[in-house]
């Protein structure tokens, strides 16, 4: 069971990521390779900011299931449409497991859009407690023998390989990557889906609407354009989104983001002119 890291960590919905990593790590590791067609990675955020002010990590939603081991919240938790904020404070750590889009439901075998606010138990899954879970994955050993312990666990569990489970996860790889995918009667038309067979399959492996999926991505898109500095022309971003109204583009943005692509813009320029200083050790 090999596992891979990157010297490259991409965003993936963590916002401001390169101020945040001078207050936490975060590494990321692949599954074993028959886990590969349900897992993305597997991640871990650690932290030592004792005698610091706590530091808040925004996170912006994406498709994805996320089996998350924290002390005493211990829950597979469903793609949510609302920015989530965790307050790093103290000392401690966070493992968790990155479903591929579509790649928690072959494990659950219920409509993942059931999970919407509903976190769901990891004994009856994983026929382990939550507690020994958190015993295990949140110790000190290695990043890798965390990973083989989660490999073994799930590979116990593996069900067969889901046609359809792989087709919505390449359905929403396209959304991710394709800029110009800007409506579900594009994405219909481009796999040759009727707009009712994509919204059941969405609804069943995804948890949530194409439409709230390709809205994710874009807006994610234009939050990572800003933070870049990539651009500083927010009513040109905004038809490049598909936008033909600002107002509009302005409200999505700030029900993802948590504020105005005016203001995202104002708070990305002063974290780029920050000096490159770390409070934590």
């Amino acid at each position: 069971m090999n596992h891979t890291g990157s010297n490259e960590t991409p965003p993936m919905g963590v916002l401001h990521l390169e101020e945040g990593t001078q207050q936490f790590q975060l590494t990321r590791l692949a599954p074993a390779t028959g886990l590969k067609p349900f897992v993305k990675h597997y991640w871990m955020v650690s932290w030592d900011l004792t005698g610091h002010e706590p530091y808040p990590q925004h996170v912006v939603p994406n498709p994805c299931v996320n089996l998350v081991v924290e002390r005493n919240k211990t829950f597979f938790y469903g793609p949510s449409d609302q920015k989530f904020t965790y307050s790093i404070h103290g000392k401690g750590c966070v493992f968790g497991v990155k479903f591929k889009p579509g790649g928690f439901y072959p494990f659950f075998q219920s409509p993942v859009s059931t999970l919407y606010g509903k976190p769901l138990e990891v004994s009856g899954l994983l026929g382990i407690n939550a507690g020994t879970l958190e015993a295990v994955l949140l110790h000190d050993n290695s990043m890798e023998e965390k990973a083989k312990y989660i490999d073994q666990l799930l590979s116990a569990c593996l069900p067969a390989e889901d046609i359809e489970a792989s087709l919505v996860c390449d359905i929403v790889n396209l959304i991710e990557k394709d800029r110009n995918m800007l409506r579900v009667d594009q994405l219909s038309a481009y796999w040759k889906l009727h707009t009712r067979k994509l919204q059941r399959l969405f609804h069943q492996y995804v948890g949530m609407s194409p439409k709230t999926v390709i809205q994710l991505y874009r807006l994610q898109n234009a939050a990572d354009c800003i933070e870049r500095g990539l651009t500083s022309d927010l009513t040109k971003l905004s038809q490049d989104l598909g936008y033909h109204d600002q107002s509009h583009f302005i409200k999505d943005f700030k029900s993802i983001i948590g504020s105005t692509p005016d203001e995202y813009l104002q708070l990305s320029l002063s974290v780029l002119s920050k000096p490159n200083e770390s409070g934590a050790e």
